[in-house]
């Protein structure tokens, strides 16, 4: 009896042993690596703070949304309230078009301008003169880096109902002078295309690069098949890119409650709050003209939320059409 017990503990014995050994190895074969690559770790280190200073660190407020928040007492002092922020803002007459308002913006954004980099990539794939379509790239991409404020500046400028380039057009033809700014109706589509014309260029990047990776010998096989342009297009570039394109759609639903703030606020007034208000701009006044930072955290911890939802809804849909996920 006595053989037998000593017989059953002496594997796991064994087990444990062998366990703290490829532990060990395990650990002394990392060390060498670090030593060995020590120099990209030292490249990885600035990275590495960046996240921990700015993305990990500020989520210990993410703790204001659950309180009663005060400036004066503190994250520590300020007393628990449970979810009475989120009750507030969802009961807010201010919720439902805020919300509103950030879907249609971003359902607006994914109908035209997710599928316009695109095109634009497929188009400088065919331009055949290297010299002009460096050049033209450089011209559609720039825009990217113009600060918003002077992109919105713009915007003002051309569709002001006095001195602006479209009201002088429309009078020209005939028509009356608008003042589209103030135009709850027209907010929509003037966001949407200031950002496709700031944003396309750039976005085009990626996929111009995920059309450099696909084979030629994929191209070469059409043409002796007989494929024309059009048909090579739909059945080789296409499907060559599908993945990135499916990767950035993802990422694209992840964000459908995000829109920048900034621009909207640099356009819109109350006469547009009815279309132009989203929760961004709500969190921007609750926190800097209220000084209502806790519904101000909750709002944003609610979006969060949201987003993560939507990248796995996402996700799980594509990896289960497709071959391609994030994960």
């Amino acid at each position: 009896m006595k053989s037998q017990t000593i017989a059953r503990q002496t594997p796991s014995h064994n087990n444990g042993r062998s366990m703290t050994s490829r532990f060990v190895e395990y650990m002394r074969q990392l060390g060498k690596d670090i030593v060995r690559d020590r120099y990209l770790y030292l490249l990885l280190i600035p990275f590495v703070a960046f996240f921990l200073i700015f993305t990990y660190k500020p989520m210990y407020g993410l703790q204001i949304a659950f309180k009663d928040y005060s400036l004066f007492k503190g994250i520590t002092a300020s007393p628990w309230i449970g979810f009475e922020n989120f009750r507030v803002f969802f009961k807010s007459p201010h919720f439902i078009r805020v919300l509103k308002n950030t879907l249609m913006i971003n359902l607006y954004g994914l109908v035209f301008g997710f599928p316009i980099p695109i095109i634009l990539a497929l188009l400088f794939n065919e331009v055949k003169n290297d010299k002009f379509k460096r050049v033209a790239q450089t011209l559609t991409y720039l825009p990217h880096f113009v600060s918003v404020v002077v992109v919105a500046g713009l915007v003002v400028n051309f569709l002001a109902p006095t001195h602006g380039m479209v009201n002088h057009i429309i009078e020209a033809l005939g028509g009356e002078r608008v003042y589209f700014l103030i135009k709850p109706e027209y907010f929509r589509t003037i966001f949407t295309g200031m950002n496709i014309w700031k944003e396309t260029g750039f976005g085009a990047v990626i996929y111009i690069a995920a059309l450099a990776g696909v084979d030629p010998q994929l191209y070469e096989a059409a043409v002796v098949d007989g494929a024309t342009k059009w048909k090579q297009m739909i059945h080789v570039t296409i499907p060559g890119i599908l993945p990135t394109v499916t990767i950035m759609l993802i990422l694209r639903i992840g964000k459908m409650l995000e829109v920048g703030y900034e621009a909207i606020l640099l356009l819109y007034q109350p006469a547009t709050y009815q279309t132009a208000d989203v929760i961004s701009t709500y969190v921007y006044r609750a926190a800097m003209e209220q000084g209502n930072y806790a519904m101000a955290t909750a709002v944003e911890l609610f979006n969060a939320i949201i987003a993560i939802i939507l990248v796995y809804g996402a996700n799980k849909f594509s990896k289960k059409f497709s071959e391609t996920s994030l994960w």
